[in-house]
């Protein structure tokens, strides 16, 4: 029997006597499987670079949003609502097909006031009446977009028609812009006239409707009168169509005294 050792030096004798071949292996065939693999900005390997999960979009609020208020239409999905009349009147529970039949009968739309009362409260407008309901909706939205600049002219009440209305143009473009603009007027030579009186009269001037954050008031000691102005709101311009058509109505063409009974004619000489 061979021992150990003779068979280590019989097989390391075979292998000196074998040929070797020498083969060209690029270095970078050496290194291991996962080395090749390079990482660069444009890569899009799964396997060698971590791709972060893209967060949700989360669709945003546009800031311009306004409250919606419209008709529901015919669908009324609860079978009784709780029904104001259009001047606002309790008409009580009424079924649905009640509410359907009177609307039709009416001309009138219905608008939800509070769908989550029990049972519902619904409305019975016009056309006309959701409409502006909806404009009041639209300045009280338009009042919390953010704080409103504030624009400020000094001149004289002596101050030129002409030099008046080129200020006064610039008040309109202030205003279109929804800013508010400061007006002071300083006593000039004539003061017939209160200076709070003569700074109304200019602002009846200025081209659009307006509104007063402070009206017409005479500071520093009488040498001077203050107000502040914006643009009018929706409320605002209906009360003025408002007076604006009693005012036509008002009006009369005037008709001749008619002479009295116990005025004598004056003898012709």
């Amino acid at each position: 029997m061979m021992s150990l050792g003779f068979v280590r030096f019989v097989f390391s004798r075979a292998l000196s006597r074998c040929p070797v071949i020498h083969t060209s292996v690029p270095p970078s065939a050496l290194r291991p499987a996962w080395g090749r693999h390079t990482i660069s900005p444009f890569c899009t390997d799964a396997e060698s670079v971590h791709v972060a999960d893209h967060p949700k979009e989360t669709k945003k609020l546009d800031p311009r949003a306004r409250v919606t208020f419209s008709s529901v239409g015919r669908k009324i999905s609860q079978r009784h609502i709780q029904l104001l009349g259009e001047d606002g009147e309790d008409l009580g529970t009424v079924h649905r097909a009640e509410v359907v039949r009177m609307m039709d009968q009416k001309g009138l739309k219905l608008v939800a006031i509070n769908e989550n009362s029990d049972p519902p409260l619904f409305k019975l407008m016009k056309g006309k009446q959701i409409h502006e309901e909806q404009m009041r909706l639209r300045e009280t939205q338009k009042a919390k977009t953010g704080p409103v600049q504030s624009k400020e002219l000094n001149f004289s009440s002596d101050i030129s028609l002409h030099d008046l209305e080129t200020k006064l143009r610039q008040v309109v473009s202030w205003l279109e812009k929804k800013n508010h603009v400061r007006l002071t007027i300083k006593a000039g030579a004539d003061r017939s006239t209160p200076l709070d009186v003569v700074l109304n009269q200019m602002v009846e001037r200025i081209t659009v409707p307006v509104g007063f954050v402070s009206k017409p008031t005479v500071v520093r000691g009488g040498r001077a009168a203050m107000c502040v102005l914006r643009l009018a709101s929706a409320k605002e311009l209906r009360q003025m169509a408002t007076d604006s058509s009693n005012k036509t109505v008002q009006q009369e063409p005037d008709t001749p005294t008619s002479t009295s009974a116990t005025e004598k004619p004056k003898d012709s000489k």
